[in-house]
């Protein structure tokens, strides 16, 4: 699908804020409110735009503990990964994973309301499974960028 300036323009503004009303987002982008909407609707359909959502505070939920976690698995092949996959899923504080090039094959964003927590996921969870090697994991000490937009152009 071809972006044109305001399709960007729109998707940019959408992305800083979801909630943005078609009368908001009209008045940002000198679009009648029928036009913004109708332009969010055909992205929408297109699959461009994938939902909406809200982004919490983490520390006023308790969760005092990011970590990003490498995972080693010891075996490998499709069965292996469908395997892991079913593990992530059982597991809330790995919020985001990806599978990666070089010696880790998966790295995990994890959140967890405390240290003893984060060592019980690894050492009880990651760690007691035959599939997984190794584990090295990092502990964010702060995030001086916050997730930010996607560029988009």
């Amino acid at each position: 699908m071809d972006l044109d300036s305001v399709d960007i323009a729109l998707l940019d503004a959408l992305q800083r804020d979801g909630q943005a009303t078609a009368q908001d987002l009209g008045a940002r982008l000198n679009l009648s409110p029928s036009q913004a909407g109708r332009r969010r609707q055909r992205l929408e359909a297109a699959g461009i735009i994938e939902g909406y959502r809200a982004a919490l505070a983490p520390e006023r939920l308790g969760l005092a503990v990011q970590a990003f976690v490498q995972v080693q698995l010891s075996r490998h092949g499709a069965e292996q990964a469908r395997e892991f996959a079913r593990l992530l899923d059982t597991r809330a504080e790995i919020t985001s994973a990806w599978t990666m090039t070089g010696e880790a094959d998966y790295l995990l964003r994890v959140w967890c309301r405390d240290l003893q927590a984060l060592n019980r996921l690894i050492h009880e969870d990651l760690l007691a499974n035959p599939l997984v090697a190794r584990v090295h994991s990092q502990i964010v000490m702060n995030q001086p960028k916050a997730d930010s937009p996607l560029p988009i152009e």
